[in-house]
């Protein structure tokens, strides 16, 4: 422990590898125990997590103290874990209050639809508010389907993560890079191209793999109740002007400057980032008095989602703490020979390494923060990464973005859609599972992407 500023901080550079023991045994637990100890798990999953969470507080308590424990637990709550849990709070109470009268068919044709539109969607109003949107509609237009995981599989790939690609708007750490003052349409300008390979080419796969098992299936037609027998509209469509005013106190907190600071226990918290969270607050409790309770159950809305992802992601945030400290140490942390690789014999970037560097650690880390650490290897200088370096710029930001989508915690929304699916019927693959889906998938593809974009 050192004093930085007189602000007390675990040093990187000071941590072994063992201090992500933590961090890794929750991954696993979230991976394994739901598939060998399912009662277990769903009683006492809250348990579980915050087991984990202790065994990184009590030990690092006694090695660095609890002023520093308790600071790094202030900044990771104040300036990472709130805001992001009030943003997918607003997001799920708002999204789940539109619904779809009628049912749609659950054909290749309307399913690829679904997810195109979603895709196209997801840069306008965040991977998340798309997702939110949209995830329920897809699954009630599949309700008859006897094949339905690969749906979901799809979406998240599409919707929650690559569809998210082109402003700060579509995913966290471009939202990160806007407010390190990389500019608002350098994303769209630079990530278009890759996206518009990867998305097609998915899509496209998936609409064949919905061919071959809808056949499979026997072709089956909806099944209609007298619910759904009615005709196409969209009720509680007040929300959709809510989820518009979501996005305007996220583009606020990252425009207005207003130069005031709230200090807590030694952790900055910016009044424009207050606001944000009260506006989205606000936005959620008109969201619930606006909605009948009878649309959000007829929607299938539950709660549990969101308290599922508010538990899990609380202990990854805290265990998490020192991989991330351990990361921003660069050539001076445990993680040095992987550093190393970033650069040649000459000093200059490897954009290949960068790409697949921020993207496998975006995979099991946060991607926004993650984002950030290469950001600042790279230099941190917004201006020079936007010009001379933005090739790498490229690699960080198609790395953070692409890559959140080979496990259900690479980025937000993935675990929630996961958690909604359940809670509507479908067996979701286990973490594994799951990635033996978008390994054998997309790695493939983001090979093809390094081919083209980074040798």
């Amino acid at each position: 422990m050192v004093q930085a500023h007189d602000v007390p901080h675990i040093v990187g550079a000071d941590l072994g590898l063992g201090w992500v023991v933590p961090f890794v045994g929750l991954l696993l637990s979230i991976a394994f125990l739901p598939l060998v100890m399912p009662k277990l798990w769903h009683r006492h999953f809250g348990k579980i997590a915050a087991i984990w969470s202790v065994a990184f507080v009590l030990p690092a308590s006694f090695s660095f103290g609890t002023n520093v424990v308790f600071y790094e637990l202030m900044h990771t709550l104040l300036l990472e874990y709130v805001p992001f849990i009030i943003l997918l709070l607003a997001l799920f109470t708002i999204g789940g209050g539109v619904r779809l009268k009628g049912q749609l068919p659950g054909t290749a044709i309307v399913n690829t639809g679904i997810l195109g539109l979603g895709t196209a969607l997801a840069s306008i109003m965040g991977t998340t508010g798309a997702s939110m949107l949209l995830i329920r509609p897809l699954i009630k237009s599949n309700l008859n389907r006897r094949y339905r995981v690969h749906v979901v599989v799809f979406f998240i790939f599409l919707v929650a993560n690559i569809g998210g690609s082109l402003t700060p708007l579509g995913d966290p750490p471009l939202f990160l890079g806007f407010l390190n003052g990389v500019h608002f349409f350098w994303p769209a300008e630079h990530l278009i191209t890759p996206m518009i390979i990867l998305a097609p080419i998915l899509l496209f796969i998936f609409f064949w793999v919905d061919v071959i098992l809808h056949r499979r299936e026997g072709k089956p037609s909806p099944q209609k109740t007298k619910l759904e027998i009615e005709s196409f509209r969209l009720e509680g469509s007040v929300n959709l002007i809510l989820l518009l005013g979501v996005l305007g106190f996220v583009i606020l907190s990252g425009v207005w400057k207003p130069g005031v600071e709230y200090t807590i226990y030694h952790v900055p918290v910016a009044l424009q980032n207050l606001a944000r969270d009260a506006g989205l607050l606000f936005l959620t409790f008109l969201s619930l008095k606006l909605t009948s309770k009878e649309s959000r159950k007829l929607n299938g809305f539950s709660w549990f989602p969101i308290v599922e992802v508010a538990m899990l992601f609380s202990a990854i945030f805290a265990t998490m703490i020192p991989a991330l400290a351990i990361l921003r140490a660069g050539a001076d942390g445990a993680l040095e020979p992987l550093i190393h690789t970033l650069s040649d014999d000459n000093g200059e970037p490897v954009h290949a390494a960068y790409f697949w560097m921020t993207g496998i650690l975006s995979s099991f880390l946060d991607n926004a923060p993650t984002y950030l650490v290469f950001f600042n290897t790279a230099g941190g200088d917004a201006q020079t990464l936007m010009t001379v370096m933005a090739d790498t710029l490229l690699a960080i930001s198609a790395g953070a973005v692409f890559f959140g989508a080979v496990t259900y915690i690479g980025n937000a929304p993935n675990f929630m859609v996961k958690a909604i699916a359940e809670q509507r019927g479908i067996p979701m693959p286990s973490f594994f599972g799951y990635m033996l889906w978008s390994c054998g998938i997309l790695l493939p593809l983001y090979g093809v992407i390094t081919f083209i974009f980074f040798i």
